[in-house]
């Protein structure tokens, strides 16, 4: 009885085969280690992006209730400066911006706005602004509410434009805003305020670098006022916060470092925006 023997693989066959397969896992493996960066790359882009964004969307939205004539740039050693002065040397030598904003949570009210921004000339005196159509109860209510209690009606003031600042008020019983001493002028528009706001770089983590913007917000509502203590983080490590006010316009950048897990290598995402 003759023995059948079944073809198999010689030794050089193998060899080949390993060494084949070998080179297709290297390969592989590369394929899939780029596309994991890619992967890793993108997602922190689009993470910085999206943090970025919605930043300085906030800050647009703020900024654009801007009083004019309050809006200072604040240097690191907390001094004040105007906004369409020309900068300094560096950028380095800003931290932060600071405004006051007029209340325009109650006078964009779908009914009848808290304060209407007119009033009658006529009937007014130096302590008493008629405003007619202007529901002040509920301009108070607004303030209460957004500040936690902390603040009414009676810590607004309000602003002219052709005015020399701002002019503490109340409400008086007719519905009318009072003025808490004799104002020098009463005009035919107004805007009221009950609270000062700041962009301010800071070092939240105690890492010896600020590039921690906090919001400042419910202080005083008068030009260079001193910030308090209410405050809440925008975006963590900034690497460039710069602004620059001309003919009505603030212009800011606003760049954001994203790290994508190695040491020596971040992604950044930077956002520009003209508010009028």
């Amino acid at each position: 009885m003759k023995k059948r023997f079944k073809k198999a693989f010689s030794m050089l066959e193998l060899v080949f085969a390993i060494v084949v397969l070998g080179i297709v896992s290297s390969v592989g493996a590369d394929i899939i280690a780029n596309t994991y960066r890619s992967y890793v790359l993108q997602r922190a882009q689009h993470s910085a992006s999206i943090k970025s964004e919605l930043a300085m969307l906030e800050i647009a939205n703020r900024l654009r209730y801007a009083i004019e004539g309050t809006i200072f740039r604040v240097k690191n050693d907390d001094s004040f400066e105007a906004i369409d002065l020309p900068l300094g040397s560096s950028g380095e030598d800003y931290k932060g911006l600071q405004w006051v904003a007029y209340d325009g949570d109650s006078f964009e009210t779908s009914n009848t706005p808290g304060w209407t921004g007119m009033c009658d000339v006529a009937p007014s005196t130096k302590r008493k602004l008629v405003t007619p159509g202007s529901d002040l109860d509920l301009t108070d209510s607004v303030i209460q509410n957004l500040s936690s209690g902390s603040r009414s009606i009676s810590d607004a003031v309000v602003y002219f434009p052709h005015g020399s600042g701002a002019y503490p008020i109340d409400k008086d019983s007719d519905g009318n805003i009072s003025f808490d001493s004799d104002s020098d002028m009463v005009e035919e528009h107004y805007k009221l305020a009950w609270s000062s706001y700041a962009l301010i770089l800071e070092d939240a983590d105690g890492d010896g670098v600020a590039n921690d913007l906090f919001l400042y917000y419910n202080f005083s509502p008068v030009p260079q006022a001193t910030r308090g203590d209410i405050k809440k983080l925008l975006l963590k490590n900034i690497t460039t916060f710069k602004f620059k006010g001309t003919d009505g316009v603030i212009r800011i950048k606003l760049c954001k470092e994203e790290s994508i897990g190695e040491s020596d290598k971040n992604i950044t995402s930077c956002k520009e925006k003209a508010v009028f």
